[in-house]
């Protein structure tokens, strides 16, 4: 490979995705090259960040869900001894007791019924959950192993921290926020990119986790930078607030 050539390899090194004889000849290379070896730590430290936005947690509700269905699930009827069955008034409890375990056992059905529908239902939104949630991860590993991705980092509020990843190739924008606190209520965090000072709405970020990360919505185009601002819950057309930060794009 050619000096040029291993210049792009800071992103596919950074995520793991070069094979033995790469990985070696880039590591001599970044011996000798300091800008090479800031990107790759930049981007590391923005892949880990990554990873941590991206992971789930098991909702507060998931024991109160499991409790309820162990409610729901079938009882073995009342056990009836021999003496029990040949005491007196034997067969009307008998018959009684039939009636109870008939009436037990629709009661069963229809609430094993409920409960297989809801699982179902369950079943279904988490499938959703996950395929969004990888295709998320797909399309941020993307930008990131481009390989003309380019990291700015910047403060935001607060002591929280905000990098930005920038791939041309690929027209694309990645933000990554760390230490961020949530929005007031009411409100949500909304990305911008800055077209030579007009800004063009870019998503919303969610901050619930304190670390949140999004693919920034639409094309990079000839936007020069980005902004985050404050705005009402599910975001503004334009900005309606002082930007928290506001960020140049790497050059390319």
């Amino acid at each position: 490979m050619t000096t040029a050539d291993l210049h792009t390899l800071t992103g596919a090194y950074a995520l793991h995705a070069l094979d033995p004889r790469e990985r070696a000849e880039f590591e001599r290379h970044l011996e000798a090259c300091h800008a090479c070896s800031v990107e790759v730590r930049e981007l590391a430290a923005t892949a880990a960040r990554l990873g941590r936005a991206v992971a789930v947690t098991p909702p507060p509700a998931l024991k109160e869900q499991v409790l309820r269905r162990i409610a729901t699930e079938r009882q073995d009827p009342p056990k009836v001894t021999p003496h029990q069955a040949r005491s007196g008034g034997g067969a009307g409890r008998g018959r009684a007791l039939s009636r109870f375990a008939l009436a037990a056992c629709l009661a069963a059905a229809a609430g094993l019924g409920g409960v297989a529908v809801w699982q179902n239902q369950e079943a279904r939104d988490a499938r959703q959950e996950a395929r969004a949630a990888q295709r998320h991860s797909e399309e941020l590993a993307t930008v990131l192993a481009a390989p003309d991705a380019r990291v700015a980092t910047g403060g935001l509020t607060n002591g929280a921290t905000g990098s930005v990843i920038v791939s041309r190739s690929k027209d694309r924008a990645a933000f990554v926020a760390s230490g961020l606190p949530k929005a007031p209520s009411g409100k949500v965090y909304e990305l911008w990119y800055d077209d030579g000072g007009t800004m063009r709405a870019a998503g919303l970020l969610n901050s619930a986790a304190g670390s949140a990360s999004v693919l920034m919505e639409g094309p990079v185009d000839g936007a020069s930078g980005m902004g985050i601002t404050v705005e009402p819950a599910g975001g503004s057309e334009q900005p309606t607030s002082t930007p928290l930060a506001l960020m140049n794009f790497p050059a390319a």
